[in-house]
């Protein structure tokens, strides 16, 4: 295995645009009208002890009092990109589900595909899966495991109420996994659509470079 320790944040990585607090409350509240009665599904296993997932605020357990400073992010969000992986260029698509269960962290999933000219789905990318934590002193802790076969922590910040900075502190690949994955960042943020953007660099020779970026709208919660 593989493990390359941090780097250092570069300047030029993009930033979400800014919106007012009035407009960003009422383009929210127009979004709501198509997305605040859909949310993911749930077993309805009996007996279960636990409470199911819920990627809707409205429906479910209650967001736990320290991820407020996580808040805009619960929701199931989908749109398309555009990945660099190593000189291999291609569009594909992301369906993102942020979702809770009451307690201190979010559930954070990935499913992508590829795309082709035309926009048309071609097959499966990549999935990823992982935990957003954040402490009273909104340091941001982020535990992913990856289908390529990479396990990461990143940890970071937010930039405001609308933002959210993470930087590699750890970036592991598996024997059957990348050659090469270097250590990276991510930005993600909600733009003035309300529409979630994010940016992933990597390290490559020493210098970040654009990894994945993506544009999603929320379809849920």
């Amino acid at each position: 295995m593989s493990e390359e320790k941090n780097v250092e944040n570069t300047e030029n990585t993009p930033k979400p645009a800014t919106l007012s607090g009035n407009d960003a409350v009422n383009l929210a509240s127009e979004q709501s009208k198509s997305t605040a009665h859909r949310n993911i599904p749930t077993f309805d296993f009996e007996d279960f002890p636990l409470e199911d997932d819920t990627a809707n605020l409205r429906f479910g357990p209650s967001l736990h009092d320290g991820l407020l400073a996580l808040l805009p992010l619960v929701g199931v969000w989908t749109g398309s990109g555009q990945a660099n992986d190593n000189g291999d260029e291609y569009a594909f698509g992301q369906r993102l589900v942020v979702s809770h269960d009451g307690e201190n962290y979010l559930r954070f999933e990935s499913r992508m595909w590829r795309l082709d000219e035309d926009g048309n789905a071609t097959g499966a990318d990549q999935r990823e899966v992982g935990f957003w934590r954040i402490s009273l002193k909104d340091e941001i802790e982020v535990t992913l495991t990856n289908s390529r076969g990479l396990v990461e922590i990143m940890y970071g910040a937010p930039v405001n109420e609308r933002a959210w900075q993470l930087t590699s502190a750890s970036t592991i690949a598996t024997e059957t996994g990348p050659e090469s994955h270097g250590p990276g960042k991510r930005l993600y943020g909600l733009m003035p659509n309300n529409n979630l953007g994010w940016v992933d660099e990597r390290a490559v020779n020493g210098e970040m470079v654009p990894y994945m970026s993506a544009e999603l709208k929320r379809i849920a919660g």
